[in-house]
């Protein structure tokens, strides 16, 4: 849509692909094709704010990497040829062995109307409910909590009540990092209302260093932690005993459960291994304010007993009868731009599509009937733990993977890996080459963000529009076309002659409302609009049963979508992980997201100020356990577990506690060697969810005893082979490629040379010492310019590499002292070095910090009206103010 008004006639109103919070984005697309973003100022989710990643949106939409054209058996092919091979694989394989026998695995970054074909092809027609999606892994345990508790996968809120709420307790969340506007807001809330904010992790995160309290809890004991708040509630009579016996049912189990597990705070603190005046705290204020709100995201959902740990914090505001209304109730903040969007239409192999589901053969029959699909699927499918345990023992013999990169992100991904490898058939349609790619049989380039139409929901059941603004480069289609056109090729043409995503949409918005009667809480009747009105569509809420109404809060009347209208207490226990640490693996690994990375980092990966901040695997781990382990800083180590071996560098830090390590989720084998968290994360799911523990699997960490190191930085994109360790990040003109072995320096210096191209003499500039220990070399392109350097260096010797970054990204021929420079590893004239990039959305770095705060800035706001740091999202404020209070420190000694 684009804008009236507005001087930049482009510019065109979508919607952030990046997380749950659903930012409104302005996107201009200049005359070179160039294309800048900026916050929609009139969205409702961000009002023109945007975190560092959807900052640089902009660079993401070059071609660098991008796949497009279709290929089968890794050479080109064209379309016709790639969809007639997918349609005849998939429809023999169902022939010979049953529909049973192939999936689909599909992708939070999906669109409804993508999402939506893939579920009714999958489901209704080919008959199986092997569909399964990524958001599996990241808020199924919400949804089977939503259905356990409330009858229907609903949150009832909206962000407006983190600005209205006295109490804000952030549950396995670290929303500084993962949902910075949301946090933003939550601040100025604070700042404005004074607003208390509690935040329950096992790690000081940099939410945490923002907080009022900070409960450092044992990983795994949140169950235990709510029971102790719904037993205080019951023995400070703050029970609402006329909201419970009005509005809800299986109080009583549910508060025998708590009592018997939390018989004291005391208890409670011992179990969660937190002090007890701070448990003490915590029950007192969540007892004593009304309008209280908890958040809780990834850090609940990833987990064994995630689906408990989710109704034990509904069940502490149902008793209080906090719920639906302003400032107050349970929130689920979700991982993904679309987690919502997928649930809708039925993403998950457990769902039918519209909030209804296998467990009533009336739902089954309603959908058969609107679809008219007489072998629609009786029964759930596999979800994706079991659904890749099942390809891998061959029983799911043809495999699609729509958007997304399992062979990194799902736990035990090593035998996930083996399964794509040992499956007879498997598509992969996605924008770039992956780690899932090298296993595809069949590859369909999919349009990418800016290059498509549809619509997404945030957490806040908030619809937007994404909206195109670019064409698909080459032969890339949106995937519901690629969907639509498999169907039709499989004979189901009648079923999904769609002309665009209007008329997914509307075909959608009409099912909802089908016969519901309002028995169901998702209604969008009132949104099964013409193409017009869908391309103007502005944000808005479901349900919208009528034109006039959309509901914000719900549940505010008492009445739930259960059979009696009654919400349900769930009463849940302590339980223990199904693997605890023990003398083989003593430590409990934690995983989860860096503040300027997105998963597999196939977008954000190819960003120079997104990779400044944390620009290679590390894995956090306290200085005691560093201290046992011999470790110290920037050491790479070995981490082990009972599915295999990740490495990364050690960062000693106090934000972890003894016994505890946090590897980033991010890293692929497109940007490292062996450094996927998924390799080593245990397999262990929720028994009700069956979404994968993710957040604490038992490991052994060691210290490889790496003799040289070495840097590259080329403008090619190389994936080096028969290294111990190497990573890579984006820069300017290029990439840095970090390298590493356990051989001799002499032997390191062969092995790193032989990634240098074959180059004429002239343009190769080379230095070795006559010990064989130091290595340099640099070669010059036709006009005198730096293509490409290599240092290579016993370990710790390796000279700074600012100014060679600087060289390779300026593309301007080296003079006589810059190539006589490159012999000698300095730089000709004297630099400063902005050291590593703590503000990603203005490239400050922690040096210009450093110095700004020497020069007398002692506030995060100080140094923002110097540096302009922290100054737009915000989420590196924390890490600001810990330079200045090591500032503080310093002076002081």
């Amino acid at each position: 849509m684009n804008i009236p008004g507005d001087p930049t006639a482009a510019a065109v109103r979508t919607t952030c692909p990046y997380c749950g919070v659903g930012c409104g984005v302005m996107a201009d697309v200049a005359a070179d094709g160039s294309v800048s973003v900026r916050g929609d100022p009139d969205h409702p989710a961000n009002f023109g704010k945007l975190c560092s990643k959807g900052s640089a949106l902009g660079e993401t939409t070059g071609l660098d990497g991008r796949m497009l054209y279709p290929e089968i058996a890794g050479r080109q092919a064209c379309w016709d040829d790639a969809l007639d091979l997918v349609a005849k694989r998939f429809t023999d394989t169902i022939a010979a062995h049953g529909p049973d026998s192939v999936a689909f695995y599909v992708s939070g970054q999906l669109l409804t109307e993508d999402y939506y074909v893939a579920n009714k092809l999958m489901k209704g027609f080919i008959g199986s409910g092997n569909i399964d999606t990524n958001s599996r892994l990241c808020m199924a345990s919400s949804v089977a909590g939503h259905r356990r508790a409330f009858g229907e996968d609903v949150v009832p809120g909206t962000y407006e009540d983190f600005e209205e709420a006295d109490l804000v307790v952030l549950t396995g969340s670290n929303t500084a990092w993962c949902h910075p506007i949301l946090y933003q807001r939550l601040l100025a809330a604070r700042r404005t209302r004074g607003t208390k904010i509690i935040v329950i992790d096992p790690r000081r995160t940099a939410t945490a260093q923002e907080c009022d309290l900070h409960l450092a809890i044992d990983p795994g004991t949140d169950v235990l932690l709510f029971n102790g708040v719904l037993a205080h509630l019951a023995r400070s009579n703050v029970i609402d005993q006329n909201y419970v016996g009005a509005a809800t049912s299986g109080f009583a189990e549910a508060l025998s459960a708590a009592l018997a597990d939390a018989p004291s705070s005391a208890s409670v603190a011992t179990g969660c291994g937190l002090a007890e005046a701070d448990v003490q705290l915590f029950f007192q204020l969540f007892a004593g304010t009304e309008r209280t709100v908890t958040v809780y995201s990834q850090g609940v959902n990833q987990s064994s007993r995630g689906t408990d740990k989710v109704n034990a914090i509904v069940n502490c505001h149902l008793a209080t009868g906090r719920i639906g209304r302003p400032g107050m109730g349970p929130f689920s903040v979700t991982g993904q731009p679309n987690a919502m969007g997928g649930r809708e239409v039925g993403g998950l192999a457990n769902q039918l599509a519209a909030h209804m589901g296998f467990e009533s053969p009336e739902d089954i029959d309603r959908v058969a009937r609107f679809w008219r699909a007489p072998n629609i699927a009786s029964r759930p499918g596999l979800k994706a733990v079991d659904l890749f345990r099942a390809v891998g023992e061959g029983r799911i013999k043809a495999l699609w993977v729509m958007g997304t990169n399992p062979a990194v992100s799902m736990p035990d991904a090593g035998r996930v890996r083996a399964a794509l490898k040992s499956c007879e058939f498997v598509v992969v349609s996605d924008i770039t080459r992956t780690d899932t790619t090298r296993y595809a049989d069949v590859y369909l380039p999919a349009a990418g963000w800016g290059e498509k139409d549809g619509t997404v929901t945030n957490s806040e059941r908030r619809i937007s529009r994404q909206r195109a603004f670019l064409p698909p480069p080459g032969e890339a289609r949106p995937d519901w076309r690629i969907v639509c056109d498999v169907a039709r090729r499989m004979g189901f043409g009648d079923a999904f002659a769609y002309d665009g995503p209007a008329a997914i949409f509307r075909e959608h918005a009409a099912l909802s409302t089908y016969e519901n009667g309002g028995r169901r809480v998702f209604d969008i009747g009132a949104m099964a609009m013409d193409e017009a009105a869908y391309d103007a569509m502005p944000p808005r809420h479901w349900p919208v049963a009528e034109e006039s109404v959309s509901h914000h809060r719900l549940f505010a009347d008492g009445r739930f979508p259960t059979p009696d209208g009654r919400a349900r207490f769930v009463a849940v226990r302590q339980d223990r992980l199904a693997r605890t640490v023990d003398a083989t693996f003593p430590i409990a690994l934690n995983t989860g997201r860096l503040r300027d990375q997105w998963h597999t980092m196939t977008r954000t990966g190819r960003v120079p100020r997104l990779a400044a901040n944390t620009p290679e695997a590390m894995i956090d781990i306290s200085a005691a356990d560093a201290g046992a382990y011999g470790l110290a800083d920037g050491d790479l180590a070995r981490v082990t577990s009972a599915q295999g071996t990740a490495r990364a560098k050690a960062r000693i830090t106090d934000t972890v506690r003894p016994g505890q390590a946090f590897l980033p989720m991010h890293w692929s084998g497109s940007f490292a060697t062996n450094a996927a968290a998924g390799s080593i994360s245990t397999p262990d799911v929720d028994p009700i969810s069956g979404q994968p523990e993710l957040k604490h699997t038992p490991v052994h960490i060691a210290r490889e005893e790496i003799n040289w190191t070495a840097v590259l930085l080329t403008r090619r994109d190389l994936r080096p082979t028969g290294f111990v360790h190497w990573s890579r990040h984006a820069i300017e003109g290029g990439w840095a490629y970090d390298l590493c072995g356990t051989e001799s320096p002499d032997q390191g210096i062969l092995l790193a040379r032989s990634l240098l191209p074959d180059v004429r003499p002239e343009h190769l500039v080379e230095y070795r010492d006559r010990h064989g220990r130091t290595y340099r070399a640099a070669s010059l392109d036709e006009a005198g310019t730096l293509a490409e350097v290599m240092f290579v260096a016993p370990t710790g010797e390796l000279p700074p590499r600012d100014w060679l970054q600087l060289l390779i990204g300026s593309r301007q021929p080296l003079s006589a002292a810059e190539r006589m420079a490159l012999l000698s590893g300095r730089s000709p004239v004297p630099m400063a070095s902005t050291g590593r990039i703590v503000c990603s959305c203005f490239n400050v770095g922690v040096n210009q910090i450093a110095s700004a705060v020497a020069a007398g800035c002692s506030t995060v706001e100080e140094v923002g009206q110097s540096l302009r740091a922290g100054t737009n999202c915000g989420s590196c404020r924390s890490e600001i103010r810990t330079i200045i209070d090591a500032g503080r420190l310093q002076a002081a000694e």
